[in-house]
């Protein structure tokens, strides 16, 4: 039995109005589209980690998989934007300049521009806010003080990203779009725990697990920087002169940041196998910060959530047989092509 519940187990995403289920039929996306209706297809994931076994070795699959991951997980997540996105033709009047200018330019591509120099500029300010001003504020106490704390900065540092990192989650929380991306994140969550337990995946039984996950790619973003704090600090220690030296340190915190996903990722996946002390004391920063990202569902959404794990695990449900729907009934039609994977896909080394 236990065997079997590792089989199935499965993972996913929240997109812009939609979810994405990784289990062990495929890689189910399904879309709210904006006349209301759910748009559900199969897909099969080319994952690193499939065809190279150094992407399936401990420690170092951490930062593959971390990668592949993230760049898959990106162009779902613009394809999202684009499907649910208002129709370009309508409402063209209410249109800033800037809108028609890219409209005319990029037409359907335009989210996909648009994505692309989010994600320039994304990283950008990744670095900035937690890499360069953790250092800069660290060497700011350093020189209120006066006294040198050299070896104490690396947990300072540590401090400072955590705290800009709820910060900046619970200022974005508060948009509208983002608001609801995280109503979709805790339905992902509460349609894993419905499928962990073996429940039939209705909306009254979605509804009423809990959306926090042990397994969830926050607390993995949480574990990154307790290791970080932690490996810091000890090479802080043995090695003074490398932490007084700010760029040097900047050079040295990006080298090891393979290092720390790669630890920060065996963690994670210890912890969604295992319940004791251990797993509790490194899941609760991850655990706490999704009272932020993830928001209680609305059934529509939860709607959403069904199809795409049914999609991942392989489930059809038939179509209703009425009068329109008696001439030319399909299977086809009603859900694409849900057999046409030959390789199956393990979810468990999959975030939540």
């Amino acid at each position: 039995m236990a065997d079997e519940k590792k089989k199935y187990s499965i993972g996913g995403s929240a997109l812009m109005e939609g979810i994405m289920m990784i289990g062990p039929k495929g890689l189910g996306v399904s879309f709210r589209l904006p006349n209301g209706t759910i748009e559900t297809d199969l897909r099969q994931q080319h994952m690193l980690k499939d065809k190279y076994k150094i992407a399936r070795i401990p420690f170092i699959r951490g930062t593959i998989n971390f990668i592949d991951q993230m760049a898959f997980t990106y162009k779902i997540l613009m394809e999202s934007a684009e499907k649910t996105a208002i129709d370009l033709d309508e409402d063209t009047e209410d249109m800033s300049k800037l809108d028609k200018w890219l409209t005319d330019h990029f037409g359907p591509k335009m989210m996909a521009v648009i994505g692309a120099i989010a994600a320039v500029f994304g990283f950008a300010l990744a670095f900035l806010l937690f890499f360069y001003l953790p250092s800069l504020l660290a060497d700011g106490v350093e020189f209120l003080v006066k006294s040198d704390i050299t070896r104490l900065k690396p947990l300072l540092e540590g401090i400072v990203r955590a705290a800009i990192l709820v910060g900046y989650m619970w200022a974005v929380s508060n948009m509208k779009d983002i608001k609801r991306m995280f109503m979709y994140h805790g339905a992902e969550h509460k349609s894993i725990f419905c499928h962990e337990k073996g429940l039939p995946l209705t909306v009254e039984n979605i509804r009423e697990q809990k959306r926090f996950h042990p397994r969830c790619g926050t607390s993995f973003i949480f574990l990154v920087i307790i290791v970080s704090m932690l490996i810091s600090t000890i090479i802080a220690f043995l090695f003074p002169a490398l932490r007084a030296q700010r760029l040097l340190w900047l050079a040295v915190k990006l080298l090891l940041l393979p290092l720390y996903l790669g630890i920060g990722y065996e963690v994670l996946q210890y912890a969604g196998k295992h319940d004791n002390l251990f797993v509790k004391i490194t899941s609760a920063p991850g655990l706490w910060m999704q009272r932020i990202t993830t928001k209680e569902p609305t059934d529509d959404i939860i709607e959403v959530a069904i199809a795409a794990t049914e999609a991942c695990l392989g489930i059809v449900k038939e179509p209703e047989i009425t009068e329109e729907t008696t001439e030319n009934n399909d299977p086809e039609e009603h859900f694409p092509a849900e057999e046409s994977f030959s390789t199956e896909i393990n979810a468990e080394d999959d975030e939540v």
